[in-house]
């Protein structure tokens, strides 16, 4: 077999198992998730009591399974700006605190906000947020990664959502958590995603400065003419 070849085979074989390893760690971090918030509510029966909170569980595994038929990765490619993994991290905690605190609170009546109908307002944004955050990564395909890394045939994408704002999978990624505090009804899930914003806005400018470094001029009139999260606004 013809060395390129031979190289060409391994790579693709490389990528499989990649993106099976992605499709795994999709499944098991949603799966956790899940169970954390099931915990915080006292249990399964307690937890799909409500319809609200049915309604959340088919949302986040409908989105899990979008995930995982998605191109996104988690790979370095050419070149990656490595100084920003803290930022993984400091999601990973967040991430963990609010799968759990909302449901908790919630269940115990601690600083909730009022009216059952926030509960749906809040499934309404969980899931619409979650639908910016994902509809990136199909747009992107391979060029999305979960690291802030220039990938191999890296190009702009400047039409679409992304001819009005340059992070719109971020701010799905507000919008999501946001809603999921909103149909717990807890002001500490409120508290948590704002928490979120400061590792967030971190993230956007390492990304932002290796996109410069990258494309030059072409990248410097793109942010000219658009927003980083919200249009008028950020």
């Amino acid at each position: 077999m013809p060395f390129g070849v031979a190289k060409n085979n391994l790579s693709v074989i490389e990528n499989g198992l990649a993106k099976i390893a992605v499709a795994v760690g999709i499944v098991m971090v949603t799966a956790a998730f899940f169970e954390l918030a099931i915990i915080g509510w006292g249990g399964p029966a307690s937890f799909f009591a409500h319809p609200a909170r049915i309604a959340l569980a088919i949302s986040t595994f409908l989105m899990a399974a979008a995930a995982v038929i998605s191109s996104g990765n988690l790979i370095p490619g050419e070149r990656e700006d490595r100084s920003n993994r803290w930022v993984i991290a400091a999601f990973g905690v967040l991430g963990l605190l609010v799968a759990y605190l909302p449901a908790r609170t919630d269940r115990i009546g601690f600083f909730t906000l009022d009216g059952e109908s926030i509960r749906w307002i809040g499934v309404f944004l969980f899931t619409a947020g979650g639908i910016l955050r994902i509809w990136p990564v199909f747009v992107l395909g391979r060029r999305f990664s979960g690291l802030v890394a220039i990938q191999p045939g890296h190009s702009l994408v400047t039409e679409g959502i992304y001819g009005a704002i340059r992070h719109p999978s971020y701010l799905g990624l507000l919008v999501n958590v946001l809603g999921w505090s909103f149909a717990f009804r807890s002001g500490v899930g409120v508290v948590l995603t704002a928490l979120m914003i400061p590792p967030l806005i971190a993230r956007i400018r390492s990304e932002e400065s290796l996109l410069r470094t990258q494309f030059g001029s072409a990248y410097e009139a793109y942010c000219a003419r658009t927003f980083r999260l919200i249009p008028g606004v950020y």
